[in-house]
């Protein structure tokens, strides 16, 4: 009957209100063994802290619902380094980085301003390997190199510092963040590294070149860091954003 119906679509109307607030979709909520920061909390800072540690456990295999992906092993899709100046003149490029050691990581600080949208984090790694595919061609400290093949990379003892600088914006009727700009800088205490098929397989050039570069590594690092700097803080702006994009602020950092 037509009051049948009626009262369906009544019915129906009432669910989709009940899902809502005045109309609006519904917040996305954060998964149960996030720990919730008020960004009123005099000690905002711990709390943060220990939120970071609270998902440490989920890190390595990654969190859907933040968007966070799997980082044991971190995958850099693309790493091109092309240098023209210095003492380093190559084109190189580094394809399926896979990155083991990230989750270990140990916190040194957090500080958080409110105010200012602005996060600081510095934390140590004790240990980073790297294994993928690459391709160079160029001159290092005056001498050739080429080749393509794999890279493999250890890091020991590394110091980084992750500053975030974000702008609130409106959408829904909510207050979202996204962050505009993310730059990390980071000290090495050891490195050694070894590439495969240097100089077309050539076994005595590719061990002296190879020899070379872990003997050289901390003033070559010195060179290409601007470059993995900005690479790794392009990712991480990326992984930021998808999350600020998907909760607003009141959600992630409630009053």
């Amino acid at each position: 009957s037509v009051l049948f119906v009626k009262m369906i679509k009544w019915f129906l109307a009432a669910l989709v209100l009940s899902l809502t607030e005045s109309g609006k979709p519904p917040r996305p909520q954060l998964p149960s063994y996030i720990k919730v920061c008020h960004r009123s909390d005099p000690n905002l800072n711990d709390c943060v802290r220990e939120s970071v540690e609270r998902i440490r456990p989920y890190l390595s295999q990654g969190i859907p619902e933040l968007e966070i992906p799997g980082c044991e092993p971190l995958i850099l899709p693309e790493i091109v380094m092309n240098q023209g100046k210095g003492s380093i003149m190559v084109q190189s490029k580094y394809k399926d980085m896979q990155i083991y050691g990230p989750s270990q990581f140990k916190l040194r600080s957090v500080k958080v301003d409110t105010e200012k949208n602005k996060v600081k984090i510095k934390l140590y790694l004790p240990r980073l390997e790297m294994i993928g595919n690459y391709s160079i061609q160029g001159r290092i400290m005056m001498l050739p190199i080429a080749g393509h093949g794999i890279s493999t990379g250890n890091y020991t003892d590394i110091e980084a510092t992750a500053v975030m600088q974000g702008e609130k914006y409106e959408k829904d009727g909510e207050t979202y963040l996204n962050i505009k700009e993310f730059h990390t800088d980071f000290s090495i205490g050891h490195a050694s590294v070894h590439l495969t098929n240097l100089f077309e397989g050539d076994k005595q050039l590719g061990d002296s070149m190879n020899e070379f570069l872990n003997d050289n590594w901390k003033s070559l690092a010195e060179e290409i860091k601007p470059i993995l700097e900005k690479t790794i803080s392009d990712l991480f702006k990326k992984f930021s954003n998808k999350i600020y994009q998907k909760y607003p602020l009141d959600v992630l950092l409630p009053p």
